[in-house]
């Protein structure tokens, strides 16, 4: 029987490769959770291919290091968009015809099925998720946090800020909290006095910052007091407030939303089957089971349902997706391009501006 492993540590899973036939690489967490119940299990019993999940940090790191060293051991890997964009343009993935993915449930092709941008030269979409700020409700008696601009207002919501490491979602924060409207965003950033006006705004909360690197430790920083507000994965947020009972509320202005991709390393050793379980993953019914497990967004019309509900049955879903329109209110959606053409300049200024005083 060919094996699907889906890796639940980078190290564990790189290890154990060597036994399996197929290595899925993902993130971990309330994301590889969702992903084990709405794809590896039924995917598994659907054909006969054993699946078990393992996690990354960001599978794009490794999956780069393997390809470049010529020795891949991961056939699928969950990753950003731009990553799949990168990576496509370098040479490190396989290509991904549309065509060959099934049609809706409807029986919508898919090239008219999926959301504009969902499918790429190498990635399709599981999801469409969303960077988010959240806070603990019960820390607030008074006024409640509503805009992007509360997020840097220390003098009426004091307390530490939590912020992921790094400049995506953090600099287009920043500018929208400075009065930048989400259309114009990129273009102000594209310019050095937008850099430095992003940098600025971050200057104005820096001293107040504890900073995540793992999509699981934003809501650990609320769960834990450390921080009075954070920035977040949408859905770690929801799973926390839904699964643990935690008192925490999502504020949806200025929300960051993009695709994460599935992909194929180039090189991968079981390319057949690392897009049998792709085709799968983002069928209509695929993508449905995942909006079912955790809140993000489906990739295809056919799977957009309003009576969607979560897991424990009774929640509908609907209202807690990015792509809901009212929490598209104020919105932005992350440039890929951008990030492509940005991302090592703004990463070196980025640390740069963390090692300065």
């Amino acid at each position: 029987m060919k094996k699907l492993l889906i890796l639940s540590t980078a190290l564990s899973g790189l290890a154990f490769a060597a036994h399996a036939d197929v290595t899925v690489m993902s993130w971990g967490g309330a994301y590889g959770a969702a992903q084990t119940e709405a794809h590896v299990k039924p995917w598994s019993e659907k054909t006969g291919n054993k699946a078990v999940m393992v996690d990354s940090d960001n599978p794009a790191t490794p999956i780069k290091a393997q390809v470049e060293a010529g020795n891949v051991t991961v056939d699928v890997a969950s990753v950003e968009y731009a990553d799949a964009i990168r990576m496509c343009d370098e040479g490190l993935l396989e290509p991904i015809d549309i065509n060959s993915l099934p049609a809706g449930a409807d029986g919508t092709a898919a090239a008219d099925d999926f959301l504009p941008g969902a499918v790429t030269d190498c990635a399709v979409s599981t999801d469409i998720w969303a960077n988010v700020f959240a806070y603990d409700s019960s820390k607030f008696t008074g006024e409640k946090p509503t805009k992007v601009a509360d997020f840097f207002d220390l003098e009426k919501f004091p307390g530490k800020r939590g912020l992921k490491k790094g400049p995506k979602a953090v600099l287009e924060l920043a500018l929208m909290a400075d009065g930048v409207a989400p259309a114009d965003v990129y273009t102000v950033l594209g310019t050095p006095e937008g850099v430095d006006r992003a940098f600025a705004k971050l200057d104005t909360i820096k001293k107040d910052v504890v900073w995540w690197e793992a999509g699981a430790q934003a809501p650990q920083l609320l769960a834990d007091g450390e921080v009075a507000m954070t920035t977040a994965y949408n859905g770690r947020i929801f799973a926390a407030a839904v699964d643990e009972g935690k008192p925490f509320e999502i504020v949806w202005d200025g929300q960051i939303y993009e695709n994460e991709m599935y992909v194929v390393p180039k090189g991968a050793p079981n390319k057949d089957l690392a897009l049998d379980f792709i085709k799968y993953a983002t069928s209509t019914e695929g993508l449905r089971a995942q909006a079912s497990q955790i809140s993000y967004g489906p990739a295809r019309k056919s799977a957009m349902l309003e009576e969607l509900v979560y897991k424990d049955g009774k929640t509908v879903m609907a209202p807690h997706l990015p792509t809901a329109p009212e929490n598209l209110t104020n919105s932005l959606l992350t440039s890929s391009d951008f990030w492509v053409d940005r991302n090592a300049e703004l990463n070196e200024r980025f640390n740069a501006w963390l090692a300065s005083n």
